[in-house]
């Protein structure tokens, strides 16, 4: 099947796929479990035509992949890269993997963008992968580190990257943890938006901008691997 998808049967079903090319920002609050929703995603789209590579600004590239493995994907055969900014960061002296290159910390977005870089040659060249993921999380993180304008520079490179590779790109970013003005300017560089808002003690998740109108909000549940949804 050409274009990707999301792994979540109600919200494919009403995009009808997502075109090669793609860029969406995953915006929304504290605890509505992102980092979960993200990675379930990419595990229900791993296929032998897929690669995937996750920035991780949050937690050690060990722990990135120890989630896929605990839930039962063969990571020998994966074709993951994890660009890990938290271990240098923590002063731990791990070294690169074959499927971990370390960054300085996330305000390197120099070194950040040379790993990006490398997994890309990786994926497409060496392996040739015909489907590439390309996620950030989260651009909050950076944010915190840097400013908007250098922030969206380096951006506009990699979402430009997964444009010209046919990749689709998903990048976290916190609501409530930026002013308006910054949200803006980061939306300029993305074709939509993975939206969350809370739902009394739940959360609930809608797509904007790949349709001619929003999708429905959805409540959603995470089990591992399992999202579910219903109609709120």
């Amino acid at each position: 099947m050409s274009g990707y998808s999301l792994g979540i049967k109600e919200l494919d079903e009403l995009l009808g796929g997502i075109r090669e090319g793609t860029n969406l920002m995953m915006i929304g609050p504290p605890m509505s479990r992102k980092d979960e929703l993200l990675d379930a995603i990419l595990f229900n789209s791993q296929t032998s035509e897929d690669s995937a590579i996750i920035v991780s600004t949050r937690e050690p590239g060990e722990r990135v992949l120890g989630w896929f493995e605990d839930n039962g994907m063969d990571i020998s055969n994966a074709d993951i890269g994890i660009v890990d900014c938290v271990t240098k960061t923590l002063g731990l002296g791990a070294a690169d993997t074959e499927m971990i290159k370390r960054a300085a910390s996330p305000v390197d977005l120099t070194g950040i963008g040379v790993k990006i870089s490398q997994f890309f040659e990786e994926m497409l060249v060496r392996r040739q992968k015909e489907k590439i993921h390309l996620c950030i999380n989260s651009l909050s993180t950076i944010l915190m580190y840097s400013n908007i304008q250098t922030v969206f520079r380096f951006l506009h490179v990699f979402t430009g990257r997964v444009k010209a590779a046919n990749g689709f790109g998903l990048y976290v970013v916190e609501d409530e943890m930026h002013d308006v003005q910054t949200i803006a300017t980061l939306k300029q560089l993305f074709d939509g938006m993975i939206e969350i808002k809370a739902v009394g003690d739940a959360y609930a998740i809608r797509i904007v901008g790949l349709t001619s109108k929003p999708t429905p909000w959805f409540e959603y549940s995470i089990d591992g691997t399992e999202i579910s949804l219903k109609k709120t």
